[in-house]
């Protein structure tokens, strides 16, 4: 039997994460695995609410619908920012909805990770072995995290990010585009690693670093 799922965020990183519903039911050798019930979005822009139409998924409107949700319904927090995915987060365990695990058949995970509810891999993620991730950990496209990191909650790896082995990132962390973190290397909470940055030193919670090296 399909399981019930509500993506939070009509924007397009939002739309991504049903792009990745999508090719993991269309990848499941039985019944699909997920049955999408619809968007929620608090403030969606008029174009997104188009966007999503032409996706024939429907808008049910606020996060205040979560509460009319059957029970055993899943949530994806389509929302591409950490702070704001913390904020979201906080706000929705009002409802007690479970978040969903979501790995994309092109994504690859080690047998060995450790992950907390709410983790999405996108196409092209790739993570080796012994690696443990908290709550709604977000790997976007073609990101790498190597041996023996620990990733808190709410990171974003963006797209072609590169975590080498034996790295601690913490709490609300974000990896930028294209961003390269040393090996054995600490991020502190809630910094932010520049678009195209090689960190070459520990990063100091709060702090946001750019360039070559990481400043």
């Amino acid at each position: 039997m399909s399981l019930g799922i509500v993506i939070v965020g009509c924007g397009g990183h939002g739309r991504e994460v049903l792009g990745i519903v999508r090719a993991v039911n269309a990848a499941a050798p039985g019944a699909p695995v997920w049955r999408v019930r619809g968007f929620v979005d608090d403030r969606p822009s008029e174009a997104n609410l188009k966007r999503v139409q032409r996706l024939e998924v429907p808008y049910l409107g606020s996060t205040a619908r979560l509460a009319e949700q059957p029970a055993g319904t899943y949530l994806a927090l389509g929302v591409g920012d950490p702070a704001a995915r913390r904020a979201v987060d906080r706000r929705l365990s009002a409802y007690g909805l479970p978040a969903a695990v979501l790995v994309h058949p092109d994504a690859t995970i080690g047998s060995d990770a450790v992950y907390g509810e709410g983790l999405i891999a996108f196409p092209g993620a790739r993570v080796t072995t012994n690696v443990t991730f908290g709550r709604h950990v977000h790997l976007n496209q073609n990101s790498v995290v190597a041996h023996d990191c620990e990733l808190g909650d709410h990171v974003s790896v963006n797209p072609l990010g590169a975590v080498s082995g034996d790295c601690r990132l913490g709490d609300g962390v974000l990896i930028g585009a294209g961003a390269v973190v040393l090996q054995k290397l600490r991020v502190g909470a809630d910094a932010i690693v520049g678009a195209g940055a090689c960190v070459v030193r520990d990063v100091p919670a709060g702090a946001v670093v750019k360039g070559v090296p990481a400043r």
